[in-house]
């Protein structure tokens, strides 16, 4: 589910709220750093449980359209086309799925069940919902199209959830891309006799990825005197009030991984944080970076000090 950078960011966010000072005290960080993330995974739980609400608040509208009093023939004998959607009834059906939200604890939408009404209702009020529900029968490649379409153009982009969300959690807004890039590739994946596994993913890809976290945030804390230092020798004509804190972050980070980390390639290292600084900087800050990461580079490769094994060579 997390990628590398994915993995960048959350340190950066972790060093940045603790103001990256030098400590030989790093376990309040490393719980921050290892916390944050683990709330990650919570919001694609959180997220891919109000898909199962929303067919459940479905069903119970049916239900009591069926029970009125004055119930019309359309009311006795409904189309039962999202109801039934078999991708939706494979999520809600996922016994995996369902200990993680357990795990987790989440229960959000029962005391919050007027988001589940607002995307439900969004989805009643679409073209989308309108031209799936005239036939009454489909196959299960329509009925996980309609299911993916809905995510992506309803409940994704919904501003009154991204406003639940905030309230929520902070750190949700940085991870919602990620999280909801990452139901979108698993709802395109499953199939009708898939295995339960695919709805719930690892966090992280293997061991060393968890690992890489805890020591970029460790290795990065521990040196950051001397990270400073180069950092401060490289922008003597900049006024220091005129670097962006997140800039600095990123500077420590990526200095930490050019000489910490001898098998990651250099070039993949200014890559990804050049890439971090344009999301989460200034406009110009990528540039500024390349230019310090640049200079740093040359000066190791003159001085014989870039220690890389393997293809971290490249």
């Amino acid at each position: 589910m997390l990628n590398r950078r994915h993995i960048r960011v959350k340190v950066m966010q972790s060093i940045y709220a603790f103001k990256g000072s030098e400590s030989d005290d790093l376990s309040k960080d490393q719980k921050f750093l290892l916390f944050s993330i683990d709330n990650m995974y919570g919001l694609y739980l959180l997220l891919l449980s109000l898909l199962i609400e929303v067919q459940k608040r479905a069903e119970a509208d049916l239900l009591k359209k069926q029970n009125k009093h004055l119930a019309t023939q359309e009311d006795k004998n409904p189309n039962k086309k999202f109801v039934n959607n078999e991708l939706l009834q494979i999520i809600k059906n996922n016994s995996l799925l369902r200990e993680r939200f357990d795990n987790h604890k989440i229960t959000n939408w029962d005391l919050d069940a007027e988001y589940v009404d607002i995307i439900f209702k969004a989805i009643l009020n679409s073209d989308l919902y309108t031209d799936y529900m005239q036939t009454r029968v489909s196959t299960f490649k329509e009925d996980k199209n309609f299911v993916i379409d809905v995510f992506k153009d309803i409940v994704a982009p919904n501003d009154k959830l991204y406003d639940y969300l905030e309230d929520k959690n902070l750190t949700w807004l940085d991870d919602l891309p990620t999280v909801n890039t990452t139901i979108l590739k698993i709802l395109r994946k499953a199939k009708s006799n898939g295995s339960q596994n695919t709805f719930t993913p690892e966090l992280y890809k293997d061991d060393e990825d968890k690992q890489f976290a805890v020591d970029l945030l460790k290795k990065t804390l521990l040196n950051a005197n001397s990270l400073n230092e180069e950092i401060e020798l490289k922008t003597q004509n900049w006024d220091s009030d005129r670097i962006a804190n997140v800039d600095f972050v990123l500077l420590q980070m990526a200095i930490c991984e050019i000489k910490e980390f001898p098998s990651i390639p250099v070039k993949v290292t200014i890559n990804e944080y050049l890439e971090i600084a344009k999301e989460y900087s200034t406009p110009k800050s990528s540039i500024f970076i390349n230019g310090i990461l640049d200079k740093l580079v040359k000066e190791y490769q003159k001085d014989d000090k870039l220690n890389k094994i393997g293809r971290g060579l490249l």
